[in-house]
């Protein structure tokens, strides 16, 4: 919890320096967590934590609001294969040039696909903890 707590208030608006002066700019708006069951997930977050349901995308993900926050924990089915680790999640203007500026340098695990609202890539970082950046493409 310490951990999710330090990664919100340094990362709520990030600004990254990178190499050779590329910038990212983000904003942490939610807290990726992979499940397996959606069902027991929908129990333990909505009636066990007493989380209110900010919206559902299909049979397959759920949103919640987090108390003091914009930021919003979201649970999603797990698909075989794709990385299963807990992370924030960054709303960035490109997923496309972020990946195009960032392949050399950065440890891709899921290249850049569509979602609903846009494009969301997926990065490990040295200690194999799961970075996620999408973008609303689709909805501009």
């Amino acid at each position: 919890m310490l951990r999710i707590t330090w990664l919100w208030y340094v990362c709520q608006y990030t600004r990254v320096k990178k190499k050779g002066g590329r910038i990212m700019d983000g904003k942490l708006s939610i807290t990726y967590v992979p499940v397996r069951d959606l069902k027991s997930s929908l129990k333990f977050y909505r009636d066990q934590l007493g989380l209110e349901e900010a919206w559902r995308m299909g049979d397959s993900t759920v949103a919640f609001k987090l108390p003091g926050t914009d930021i919003e924990l979201m649970i999603d089915l797990f698909e075989e294969g794709a990385p299963d680790t807990v992370g924030p999640m960054f709303l960035i203007p490109s997923v496309d040039a972020f990946y195009a500026a960032n392949q050399g340098t950065m440890e891709f695990v899921r290249k850049p696909a569509d979602i609903p609202p846009g494009r969301w890539a997926t990065v490990k970082d040295p200690s194999g903890n799961c970075l996620y950046f999408y973008d609303s493409s689709k909805s501009q």
